[in-house]
């Protein structure tokens, strides 16, 4: 399956939420129902202080764990299209890391495919998350 320009990336700058909104709507005027999940760097976890994160990634694997996600998403759903982006590197206290786009004809199947789609990512691809705390730095094992 050819995968769009731009609909599953690893990068480690920050993207703009707007536009690829804009880029999932462009894609079919039967789009009736966008849903998105944007996960954020938070300052806490499980009670510690967070001063920054890193992701590391396996790049090609990641990169084929993200096509994966998309392709199966599109099979599985009634839904239009997807566009799954993840950050690496370190990020900063209340800065995107992960965002998702799915457009479909109707919003629950819009929004199933997006929570699908976020769990897989975090059980399956191959990135990791070092938090640094004022006791030190902790690599996170579980995939929430």
């Amino acid at each position: 399956m050819d995968i769009p320009v731009d609909r599953i990336r690893i990068q480690t700058e920050d993207f703009s939420i707007e536009k690829e909104i804009e880029k999932i709507k462009s894609v079919s005027k039967k789009i009736g129902g966008i849903a998105v999940f944007l996960g954020t760097a938070r300052e806490i976890s499980k009670g510690r202080d967070i001063l920054k994160i890193d992701f590391e990634h396996y790049p090609q694997m990641a990169e084929k764990g993200l096509a994966k996600i998309r392709e199966t998403a599109l099979k599985q759903f009634d839904i239009i299209d997807v566009t799954l982006i993840h950050r690496v590197g370190t990020i900063e206290m209340g800065q995107n890391i992960v965002l998702i786009v799915v457009g479909a004809m109707h919003r629950q199947e819009a929004f199933s495919a997006c929570s699908w789609c976020i769990d897989t990512l975090k059980k399956t691809v191959p990135i990791w998350k070092k938090e640094t705390t004022s006791k030190g730095e902790i690599w996170v094992e579980e995939h929430p």
